[in-house]
C-alpha cells in the first residue's frame, strides 16, 4: 500500500493542509481533486443513522426493539448504532413511541460515543404520531396505530439535514453494510436519489 507520508503528500499536492497533531484538516486553499476529494468528503460528511423503533410488536407481545439479546443484555439496535459508528456516521435519530422517551433516556443514558470524526455522536429523538401527517390526507376516524415506513421517516424529517439511512431497530445488519451504504451516500445527489444495501442469500 501507500506510505503514509506519500498519502499526506498528495493530500497537500490537492490542496488539502493536515494538522499532523490531530490528524484533522487545518484549511483547504483550493479544491481538492481525484482520491483525495473522496476521502476529503468521506471523512468530513455527516450522515445519520434512522433507526425505526416505534413497532408495536403485537406479535411478539411487547417492545422487542429494547429487550435485550447480547451477552450483556444489548439490545440488536446497540449492535447497529456501534457499527454504523465504526463506518462512519455522525448522527443516530431514533424513531419512537411517545411513550417509550422515558425508556430511551433510561437504556441510553448519558452514554458517549465518539465518531470517525472526532466529535461525539448526536442523539435525536423522534416521536411516531399524527402530527408529521400532511394537511391535505384524512386519517381514518378511530385509528391510533401508526403507519408504516414512509409515516416513520417523515416524522424524522425535522431532525435530518445530512444523508441518512434507515434501518429496522430489531435488524442485524453487519457493519459492512453500513460501510457500503455510506460509501453510496458519497456518490448521491442532494435530492431526488436514494439507493438501498442487497444481501445475497444462499445456504
Amino acid at each position: 500500500g501507500i506510505s503514509r507520508r506519500k498519502r499526506l503528500k498528495r493530500r497537500r499536492e490537492c490542496g488539502i493542509i493536515i494538522e499532523a497533531a490531530t490528524g484533522r484538516y487545518g484549511k483547504i486553499s483550493r479544491r481538492p481533486c481525484g482520491m483525495e476529494a473522496a476521502y476529503f468528503r468521506r471523512i468530513t460528511m455527516k450522515a445519520a443513522l434512522v433507526i425505526m423503533a416505534a413497532g408495536l410488536g403485537s406479535r411478539y407481545g411487547g417492545n422487542k426493539q429494547v429487550d435485550g439479546v447480547g451477552p450483556q443484555g444489548e439490545m440488536l439496535m446497540e449492535y447497529s448504532i456501534y457499527d454504523a459508528v465504526r463506518a462512519g456516521f455522525t448522527k443516530v435519530v431514533f424513531i419512537i413511541k411517545p411513550d417509550m422517551r422515558e425508556l430511551m433516556d433510561r437504556l441510553w443514558g448519558d452514554r458517549t460515543l465518539i465518531t470517525k470524526t472526532g466529535g461525539s455522536l448526536e442523539v435525536c429523538y423522534a416521536m411516531q404520531d399524527f402530527t408529521s401527517i400532511p394537511d391535505y390526507y384524512t386519517i381514518p376516524a378511530g385509528r391510533t396505530k401508526p403507519f408504516g415506513t414512509a409515516h416513520a421517516v417523515l416524522c424524522a424529517r425535522p431532525y435530518l439535514s445530512e444523508p441518512f439511512c434507515v434501518i429496522n431497530a430489531d435488524d442485524y445488519y453487519g457493519v459492512s453494510a453500513y460501510e457500503t451504504i455510506l460509501q453510496k451516500l458519497l456518490t448521491l445527489k442532494p435530492t431526488g436519489e436514494g439507493a438501498m444495501v442487497g444481501y445475497r442469500l444462499k445456504n
